[in-house]
């Protein structure tokens, strides 16, 4: 093989403080809630950014970073184009997991689920209050699909801009939010040596389990 692809020898050394039992609250949700606050006074740009883990009716995985908008003890929420890779295989198999992972703290956290989409109020809400140019990429846009260059994209939105009345960009029926309602949530902290420590939350009718895993 071609060592110029070899890189086995970076490697470094995980130094996380340990996660027990008894560092972890009894609720899921109130847990990633405060591991989200830490990351986000550590750095608050990529805080929400979250991998999206899908897979069509197949079995055909495919993911990609999205950005967490908002969640409670109902789900974790995204939005995104309906008619995109993402909306497709959601479609075809609404089962999805999110995967957060903060650099400084030597954290992830896994979430799996079912997913349903958002009510159209929801995402209209949402949709209201992005910036202009969002609106309308979002509106010119259609995710995934191919293109034969940039210039398109960027005269479609030029085109869409100068139909807007009053400046209002109408959201398209193609794009919404997403709800991942979880049903297990893993906990994992780095640890030296690789003996990371691993809990994971198993919903068990209106309850939570808890055990540890190996690392």
């Amino acid at each position: 093989m071609d060592q110029s692809g070899d890189l086995t020898k970076i490697r470094r050394e995980y130094l996380g403080r340990g996660l027990s039992r008894a560092d972890l609250h009894e609720d899921p949700v109130e847990q990633f809630r405060m591991w989200f606050e830490q990351a986000k006074s550590l750095r608050s740009d990529d805080v929400s950014s979250m991998t999206l883990a899908t897979a069509s009716s197949s079995g055909m995985p495919s993911a990609r970073i999205v950005l967490l908008k908002h969640y409670d003890e109902q789900g974790f929420c995204w939005y995104t184009d309906y008619e995109s890779q993402k909306g497709v295989d959601l479609a075809e198999n609404p089962q999805a997991q999110l995967l957060f992972y903060w650099y400084g703290l030597e954290r992830q956290v896994r979430i799996q689920g079912s997913v349903h989409k958002l009510s159209a109020a929801l995402s209209e809400q949402y949709f209201a209050q992005r910036p202009r140019e969002s609106q309308l990429s979002a509106a010119a846009s259609y995710q995934s699909k191919p293109i034969a260059s940039r210039d398109q994209l960027a005269n479609a939105v030029i085109e869409l801009e100068s139909q807007s009345f009053d400046g209002k960009v109408i959201k398209p029926d193609r794009w919404g939010g997403y709800c991942l309602v979880p049903s297990k949530i893993e906990f994992w902290q780095g640890r030296e040596g690789r003996m990371h420590d691993r809990l994971v939350y198993q919903r068990e009718a209106e309850a939570w389990s808890v055990q540890r895993l190996q690392p």
